[in-house]
C-alpha cells in the first residue's frame, strides 16, 4: 500500500458511556455520576470515624487532592453519632465534598436510630451480602432503602466477592449442578456477583426508589476477574457503575493492577466512578490513591486534573541529574498549587510542561508542550533553550537554570491563565 492509498489513522478514544445519571448532593454542591458526566474520583478514609476532627482533616486532604466523594466507615452507634459533627467541621473549613457512609451488618439500625447521620451523608453504600440472612434480609435492606428515600440520598449497592450473599451463591450452585454441562466454579461466582447487584437494585426500585439514584459495583481483587464481571454487568443493566479492585495491594503492584483493570474497562465505556484501593506504604499519605486514580483518567484523556510534565527517562547522554531534579520540582510544585489554581487560574490543568535532558528529543518535545526546556546532555554546550507556545523564547545558561525556569513557568501561568482585573463601569 502506498501513502496515497492509505487511510488516515483514527486516534483511539474511549467508547461513550450509556448509563443512567445519579446526583450526589450536599448543600449547593451537586456531583453528577453517570450519563454524560465525567468519570468521578472517589476515595475512603482510614481514620476511626469516632475521631471526628481526625476524620474531617483526612477528608479535607483527600478532597484537596481531587477526590470528588469521600467514603467513611459507619460501623457503630458511636461512629454514627459523630457523622453530623464531621460534616459540620468540613462545612466550617469550606470543604463541600459529599460524604458516603459505608455500612455493613447494622446499617438498617444506624440509619434509623441516628437520623442526623442519615441526613448528613450524601450517599449510602449497602453491601447485599451483609444486610442480614433469611427473612431478615429483605426487611433490613428495605429499611436502608427507606432511609435513602426519606432523605433523598443516592445508594451504591456494592457487592464484594469476599462477602457475597451465601444463600444466593448456594442457590446458583444448585442450579448449576443440574445443568447438562455445568459451569466451572469461577463462572458461578461471576454470575452470583452480577445477579446479587442487579436483583438488589431491582428490589430497591420495587420499594419505590428511583433507579437513577442507584449505583452498582461488583468488586473483586483479580484484574481479569474484574474485567469479566463488569463487562457482563454493563451488558445486563444501565445503572451507573463504580469501578475498583477490592484490594489492589501496595505500591507498584496495586498501582499497576488498578491501572490495568480500570483502563481496559474505561476504554470500553464501562464505569462512572473509580477508586484505587491502595494499601498505603508506611508513612505514605492516603491521598496517593487519589493521585493514581486521577492519573489513570488523565492518561486516558477522560479528565484533566493537573498540568502534565513530560520528562525523558534518561540515558548515557544525561549523566547529570539536573533534569530529573527539575522535573520533580516542577511536578511537585504544580500538584501542590492546584487546590488554589483550580479557582485562580481556570484551565491551567490542561497545560503541558516538558523538561528534557538532551538535544535528541529535547527541542522537539519542548515545542510540542506549552512551555518546555531542553537541558544540555553530557558533552553538550552548557545552554538550555526554553520554548513557549512552540517557539524558542530564550536560552538559559549558568548555575541557576532550574530556578530561572521555575520562575518562567510561574510567569507563564499568570500571563496565560490569570483572570484579567475587572474594570470599573
Amino acid at each position: 500500500m502506498t501513502l496515497h492509498e492509505a487511510q488516515p489513522i483514527e486516534a483511539a478514544a474511549p467508547a461513550p458511556r450509556r448509563s443512567r445519571q445519579a446526583r450526589v448532593v450536599w448543600g449547593p454542591r451537586v456531583v453528577t455520576v453517570g450519563g454524560d458526566a465525567p468519570v468521578r474520583v472517589q476515595s475512603m478514609t482510614n481514620t476511626d470515624t469516632v475521631d471526628a476532627i481526625g476524620t474531617a482533616i483526612q477528608v479535607k486532604e483527600l478532597a484537596q487532592a481531587g477526590s470528588e466523594m469521600v467514603r467513611i466507615t459507619v460501623n457503630t452507634p458511636e461512629a454514627a453519632a459523630q457523622v453530623p459533627y464531621i460534616r459540620e467541621q468540613l462545612d466550617r473549613m469550606g470543604v463541600d465534598v459529599p460524604l458516603v457512609g459505608d455500612f455493613h451488618y447494622n446499617g438498617h439500625r444506624l440509619l434509623t436510630e441516628y437520623p442526623a447521620c442519615a441526613e448528613a451523608l450524601s450517599k449510602y453504600r449497602i453491601n447485599p451480602g451483609n444486610v442480614g440472612k433469611g427473612d431478615k434480609k429483605d426487611r433490613q435492606f428495605g429499611q436502608m432503602i427507606e432511609a435513602a428515600m426519606r432523605w433523598n440520598k443516592v445508594v451504591r449497592i456494592g457487592v464484594n466477592w469476599g462477602s457475597l450473599d451465601q444463600e444466593l451463591l448456594a442457590s446458583l450452585m444448585d442450579i448449576n449442578s443440574r445443568r447438562a454441562e455445568p459451569w466451572d466454579a469461577k463462572s458461578v461466582m461471576y454470575e452470583a456477583l452480577v445477579t446479587s447487584a442487579i436483583d438488589s437494585a431491582k428490589l430497591a426500585e420495587s420499594m419505590g426508589m428511583d433507579g437513577n439514584q442507584v449505583i452498582l459495583s461488583c468488586k473483586v481483587s483479580g484484574v481479569q476477574d474484574l474485567i469479566s464481571v463488569y463487562r457482563e454487568l454493563a451488558r445486563r443493566c444501565d445503572y451507573a457503575l463504580h469501578l475498583g479492585l477490592t484490594e489492589a495491594g501496595m505500591g507498584t503492584k496495586g498501582t499497576v493492577a488498578s491501572a490495568t483493570a480500570l483502563s481496559i474497562l474505561l476504554q470500553e465505556g464501562i464505569g462512572d466512578t473509580i477508586r484505587v484501593s491502595l494499601t498505603p506504604q508506611p508513612g505514605e499519605s492516603r491521598t496517593q490513591e487519589v493521585v493514581i486514580a486521577s492519573e489513570i483518567l488523565q492518561a486516558l484523556g477522560l479528565r484533566v486534573f493537573v498540568p502534565s510534565v513530560t520528562a525523558c527517562p534518561g540515558c548515557g547522554r544525561t549523566t547529570s541529574t539536573t533534569f530529573q531534579e527539575l522535573a520533580k520540582q516542577i511536578d511537585d510544585y504544580l500538584r501542590m498549587q492546584m487546590p488554589v489554581w483550580r479557582h485562580k487560574y481556570p484551565g491551567v490543568e490542561a497545560m503541558k510542561v516538558a523538561v528534557m535532558g538532551c538535544i535528541v528529543n529535547g527541542p522537539g518535545e519542548s515545542k510540542h508542550a506549552d512551555i518546555g526546556i531542553s537541558l544540555p546532555g553530557t558533552g553538550e554546550a552548557p545552554a538550555a533553550p526554553v520554548f513557549i507556545d512552540g517557539e524558542k523564547a530564550l536560552t538559559l545558561r549558568g548555575e541557576n537554570i532550574a530556578a530561572e525556569f521555575h520562575q518562567i513557568v510561574e510567569n507563564y501561568i499568570e500571563k496565560r491563565f490569570g483572570r484579567a482585573p475587572a474594570t470599573e463601569a
